[in-house]
């Protein structure tokens, strides 16, 4: 008897224990939820050019955006049906470029970390510059001199330049300096200079985007600083719409290309999150 008199009096001190801290110890603060509820009152800013017939492309791309009509109208089951299908070059209107696109064995678009597509975003803005010179290019000394103003650059941050050339979209000609089909050997807009890039490399930014064709500035021949952020696992967006309602710090950005297995690059839906205030 004495051994289950001495499993009961200690199953009663557990039990008793356990009472106690029910009683006692402090509930858990439930979850707070998750949801549209999370981001109410915070400014939705679209970025992306739509595609259409006016989307414009890389030179060499003659194609340009196609979208065919496969059915619209009303069915005979009386009820409206509408399906269409398309064709684009990864490169053309907004759109991500895959480390890929410019390094062997680079991420592709599929294997790019969420985390580098959703991000704390800043915004450098290089309008007065671009405006004097069309083929500027965007220095270490752009960045150190946002840097004096606003901290280092973050870690995993996606770093938006703002030269203004989304105004002249969609005009070919005043965007991408020629609008003559299929020749690249008279384009100027602007793009990074090599230190910017090394330096952004340097800082271990999540992502670079431009309001230009390039990240590489027009004249560019071997496309430097494609290479130095494909080597750095840094995606590029290109042809990022109109940066002049963002804030050059405190936005998330959210900029999430199609799902390419293989691709080199892909059209991106990109949105910029403000908070109040």
């Amino acid at each position: 008897m004495r051994p289950m008199v001495a499993r009961a009096a200690g199953l009663s001190a557990v039990c008793a224990a356990a009472l106690w801290f029910a009683c006692v110890a402090p509930a858990p603060e439930p979850a707070a939820p998750v949801g549209p509820e999370a981001v109410a009152g915070w400014e939705m800013v679209d970025l992306s050019h739509a595609y259409g017939p006016d989307t414009l492309y890389w030179p060499t791309d003659t194609r340009g955006f196609q979208l065919d009509t496969l059915a619209e109208g009303d069915t005979p089951g009386g009820y409206f049906y509408a399906t269409k299908e398309f064709a684009t070059a990864e490169h053309g209107g907004t759109h991500l470029d895959a480390p890929y696109h410019f390094s062997r064995g680079g991420d592709d678009v599929a294997q790019i970390p969420l985390s580098r597509l959703i991000a704390p975003g800043v915004v450098v803005d290089v309008t007065a510059k671009t405006a004097e010179d069309p083929d500027y290019r965007v220095s270490a000394a752009d960045f150190e001199a946002w840097e004096r103003n606003h901290g280092a650059i973050p870690a995993g941050a996606a770093v938006l330049i703002r030269t203004g050339w989304a105004a002249r979209w969609p005009d070919a000609l005043a965007y991408l300096g020629d609008d003559t089909p299929g020749s690249v050997s008279n384009l100027h807009f602007p793009g990074l200079a090599e230190d910017g890039m090394r330096l952004l490399a340097a800082r271990e930014v999540g992502l670079v985007g431009m309001d230009t064709a390039s990240v590489d500035y027009g004249p560019s021949q071997d496309f430097i600083v494609h290479q130095v952020g494909g080597a750095a696992g840094i995606p590029n967006l290109e042809n990022v719409g109109d940066l002049s309602v963002l804030p050059e710090t405190g936005f998330l950005l959210i900029a999430l290309p199609m799902k390419i297995e293989g691709g080199t690059g892909a059209p991106a839906r990109i949105v910029a999150l403000i908070p109040p205030g």
